[in-house]
């Protein structure tokens, strides 16, 4: 398949998704989120493909959502359409994503914002780079409960999610490489190298027994109650968008806010 907004790489056994949206630093609009489950499903069909990476073009790996297409496109929404629309794109594509059969792997430099967060933290394993930062700072700037795929405190624990998600500031990369969220930081220029050998080393592995082992490590934590817990926060997050809250943010203009706080540099969270 030919794409616009991501770019589909495949180096012997591995492929590599990449954002394509640099300009934008990768802020995922409705096209690109399409092309990356396209590309995911893609992969997932090849058997020449036994691991998967997402990353992102021109220094970040995401700043989030595309906010700018959202007030453009869906402005109107009411609670069934905004529903419908963020459970497809938001929800479920990143599901795929935590329930890939193969191994995957997320290559994170530069700004990972709310959107961008919740979708590398899909990834089995994480790779930053020594400028990596994460962030949700919607809480503070959207008045809405968090991202849609409330992973933070699957990753990260409860205390360090909370602070997180409660002040809104960013984990460095050392941050989250101590809180276990990040299995390695490594120089910018080591990265794309240190993610393909990472890559290549899990590919020399029997594919149906790290098919199963895949399997059975997702269902430990889905015994726990991980994905009864991401569906349940999806509801309250829904009932977040339209509280009284939400609407005196989105009434005062609050846009400009979340511009600011998401990377110093970032339009998008």
């Amino acid at each position: 398949m030919s794409y616009q907004d991501i770019i589909y790489e495949k180096i012997g056994h591995v492929a590599r998704l990449w954002h394509n949206r640099p300009a934008m630093r990768n802020a995922e609009n409705t096209n690109l989120l399409e092309e990356l489950n396209s590309a995911l499903g893609e992969a997932e069909a090849d058997p020449d493909v036994r691991v998967i990476i997402l990353a992102g073009k021109g220094g970040h790996f995401s700043a989030g959502h595309d906010l700018k297409e959202g007030r453009e496109l869906r402005i109107g929404f009411g609670v069934e359409q905004r529903w419908e629309y963020e459970e497809r794109y938001y929800f479920n594509y990143c599901l795929n994503v935590l329930n890939s059969s193969k191994p995957t792997i997320a290559q994170v430099d530069g700004a990972c914002i709310a959107g961008g967060f919740m979708l590398a933290n899909m990834c089995d394993l994480m790779v930053a780079s020594e400028d990596a930062f994460f962030a949700d700072p919607v809480v503070h700037t959207m008045a809405v409960a968090a991202v849609e795929v409330l992973i933070h405190p699957w990753v990260l624990g409860a205390r360090k999610a909370k602070e997180m998600l409660f002040t809104g500031q960013r984990l460095t990369a050392a941050d989250a490489l101590a809180a276990g969220m990040v299995n390695r930081v490594v120089p910018v220029a080591d990265l794309d190298d240190t993610v393909l050998q990472m890559a290549n080393r899990i590919a020399e592995a029997p594919t149906f027994a790290l098919k199963v082992l895949k399997k059975s490590l997702n269902r430990t934590f889905d015994i726990m109650g991980r994905e009864a817990a991401l569906k349940a926060h999806f509801d309250t997050h829904q009932l977040s968008h339209f509280s009284d809250e939400a609407n005196a943010f989105k009434a005062s203009g609050a846009t400009h806010t979340i511009r600011r706080d998401a990377s110093g540099q970032s339009t998008n969270v």
